[in-house]
């Protein structure tokens, strides 16, 4: 049976401020270069062996996987449907501010313009199907957002279980399917 790993992206300025990013094409931080660089290096002493990397279009994660690439040797290449949810009207408000913390609960709303929890989690099981089907191991370089689909796909989880679930910038996590 095979198995994928997910990386979420190098700090940025927004995670700093306690921003939402979401789509919002946000660079990483010179932390977040460093953490790349880190997590880069730890695949390589764990000794984790990918096929490819699969990377979000925004620059956040499409440095964070260059860099990974550039020190392990694995090819990379873009994947759009890794795109970071966009969250409408709540882009570049604060992480935890109240409203948006309760609009994040409800699945179908699309936040004034943006991308709803059930298109957001179409795509993204759609693209881990094609991961599955494909025999290959890869690594996938995205976002929180992204995260939560992915746990959500080979693990059970309450709203509030998903709702909360949030990586730390450049942490590497396995899934077995």
């Amino acid at each position: 049976m095979g198995h994928l790993y997910f990386v979420r992206h190098g700090q940025t300025v927004w995670n700093v401020e306690n921003k939402i990013c979401g789509s919002t094409d946000i660079d990483l931080t010179e932390k977040g270069h460093s953490q790349a660089i880190e997590t880069a290096n730890k695949i390589l002493s764990e000794n984790i062996k990918a096929d490819i990397i699969l990377y979000s279009p925004l620059i956040r994660a499409a440095k964070t996987a260059k860099h990974i690439s550039e020190i392990t040797g694995i090819p990379v290449r873009e994947e759009p449907r890794l795109t970071e949810q966009n969250f409408g009207k709540f882009e570049g408000t604060a992480r935890d501010g109240d409203e948006f913390r309760i609009a994040k609960r409800e699945f179908a709303c699309q936040y004034d313009g943006g991308e709803s929890m059930l298109h957001l989690a179409q795509r993204i099981y759609n693209l881990l199907d094609d991961v599955k089907a494909s025999g290959k191991t890869c690594i996938l370089v995205a976002h929180n957002g992204i995260a939560r689909v992915v746990n959500s796909y080979f693990y059970e989880m309450t709203n509030e279980e998903y709702a909360d679930f949030g990586l730390k910038n450049c942490a590497v996590i396995r899934y077995d399917f």
